[in-house]
C-alpha cells in the first residue's frame, strides 16, 4: 500500500512540476520575447490581462500541489529502504519550493505593482513597463531554471 501511495504522490509531483516548468519556459522563450515587440500601452494591458487570467483554480492547484507533493514524497521516503534515491528527491523538493518562493517573493509583488500602476498616459505606461519588465523577466528566468531542475531531479528519483 505504501508503494502505491508513494508512487501516486511522486507522480503528481512530477506532473505538476513539469506543468510549471513548461509554463515558465514558454514565458521565457516565447511570451516575453514576443512582448518586447509591443508598444508600452499594449504591453501593460496584455500583461495585466494575463495576470488576472492566470489566477484560476487550475493554475493555483498546480502551483500549490507542485512543492507540496515534492515535499510530501520526500518525507514519505525518509528512513525507508526504498529504491528511490533520497538525494534526488531532496533536490527536487528543494528546487520546487524555491520555484514557489521565487514566484511569491519576486513575480507576484511585481504583478501586483503593475496592476495598480498608473497607465493612462504614454509616459505612465512607459514608466509602468520600465519598473516591471526587466525585473519580472529576471525572476521568471530564475524560476524557469529552478523548476526545470526540480522536474529533472524528481523524474530521476521516480526511476529509482
Amino acid at each position: 500500500m505504501f508503494s502505491f501511495v508513494f508512487t501516486a504522490v511522486l507522480t503528481v509531483s512530477v506532473v505538476t512540476n513539469g506543468l510549471l516548468a513548461g509554463l515558465f519556459f514558454v514565458s521565457s522563450c516565447a511570451i516575453c520575447p514576443g512582448f518586447r515587440r509591443m508598444d508600452d500601452g499594449s504591453y501593460v494591458r496584455a500583461f495585466r490581462a494575463i495576470n488576472r487570467t492566470i489566477l484560476n483554480v487550475w493554475f493555483l492547484s498546480v502551483f500549490c500541489a507542485a512543492p507540496l507533493t515534492a515535499v510530501v514524497s520526500t518525507i514519505m521516503i525518509v528512513g525507508r529502504e526504498e529504491p528511490t534515491p533520497l538525494g534526488w528527491l531532496l533536490a527536487g523538493a528543494a528546487c520546487s519550493v524555491l520555484t514557489f518562493a521565487i514566484t511569491a517573493a519576486g513575480n507576484v509583488p511585481l504583478n501586483r505593482a503593475l496592476e495598480v500602476a498608473p497607465a493612462d498616459t504614454e509616459q505612465q505606461q512607459r514608466r509602468a513597463r520600465h519598473d516591471f519588465e526587466a525585473r519580472w523577466n529576471t525572476w521568471n528566468h530564475a524560476r524557469t531554471l529552478s523548476s526545470i531542475v526540480a522536474l529533472t531531479a524528481l523524474a530521476i528519483s521516480s526511476t529509482g
